[in-house]
């Protein structure tokens, strides 16, 4: 059986994406496991199905790197957008909505040349309560809250922008974390029921922020778009950035901007096509 692909990126945070209007994905799980893998596979963050929609202009489905469901993604979210536009399945329009397991996301498109080149994405509210993040702690929000790793006490604030984020903001730079130790041990901390996203996060003298994260099913990204929201939210709770301001977040693959207002947080990043092609399954 032969599926065609496009693997397109945002910041870095690439998957491989399957147009479903005209051909079925068999056993997704097992396949996002088999394609993800750089070395027998095509290598990526995971697969996204791109899949007609009743309520949207088109619906996205994320299985992760390890074969787990994602709810929604950011980057990927904006790269499904780009696939609309550049495929001529919004007859030019520039407003696209997406329907996700996140609720319906509408993405303004920025164009040139007859290409879709950023998107400025309504991601939603931020969930703060914690039971509906979730996270198994008690009150109404969680900011700045204890909790022990290997010994060391790091402060965590705990947003759900559709998925579990768990940001913590260092002194030391982000760049020398080993993220491979203390990622997977956020990810699954027993506080977490459905393990968490977990972003590390620096301050710099320009108020910009610069964060590496660690995502739950695929392990360190080179970007995630609903962990820089919830970065950008976590810095208006603890006094590190405004509302209703735009906020850079530096990540590894590129730079997001964030605004977090009292409805909802936007979100600001490119997309780019890597390449097109078939692959036997």
């Amino acid at each position: 059986m032969k599926l065609s692909f496009t693997k397109m990126h945002g910041c870095g945070n690439c998957y491989i994406y399957f147009d479903c209007s005209d051909q079925t994905v068999p056993d997704p799980e097992a396949l996002a496991i088999q394609l993800s893998e750089p070395h027998f596979g095509i290598g990526a963050d995971g697969i996204i199905l791109i899949s007609p929609s009743d309520t949207a202009d088109a619906q996205m489905r994320i299985f992760n790197a390890d074969g787990s469901e994602g709810k929604m993604c950011g980057n990927g979210v904006r790269c499904v957008g780009k696939y609309l536009y550049d495929n001529g399945r919004t007859d030019g329009r520039t407003t696209v909505t997406v329907d996700t397991l996140s609720g319906i996301k509408t993405l303004e498109l920025t164009v040139e040349d007859g290409k879709m080149r950023t998107a400025r994405v309504d991601m939603g509210a931020a969930i703060l309560a914690p039971r509906e993040i979730p996270v198994a702690l008690e009150g109404d929000r969680a900011i700045g809250v204890p909790l022990v790793i290997d010994e060391k006490v790091y402060h965590i604030t705990c947003v759900s922008m559709g998925n579990p984020h768990c940001v913590v903001f260092v002194e030391e730079d982000v760049g020398t974390l080993d993220l491979e130790r203390i990622g997977p041990k956020f990810e699954h901390h027993p506080l977490f029921p459905e393990r968490v996203n977990t972003e590390f996060v620096n301050v710099l003298p320009d108020g910009s922020l610069r964060m590496r994260v660690w995502e739950r099913g695929s392990g360190e990204t080179w970007a995630c778009g609903t962990g820089s929201c919830a970065v950008g939210v976590a810095a208006c709770l603890t006094g590190r950035a405004h509302k209703d301001e735009d906020i850079t977040i530096h990540l590894r693959g590129g730079d997001l901007t964030v605004r977090y207002t009292d409805q909802t947080v936007f979100m600001t990043g490119a997309a780019t096509t890597v390449c097109k092609g078939e692959i036997e399954i």
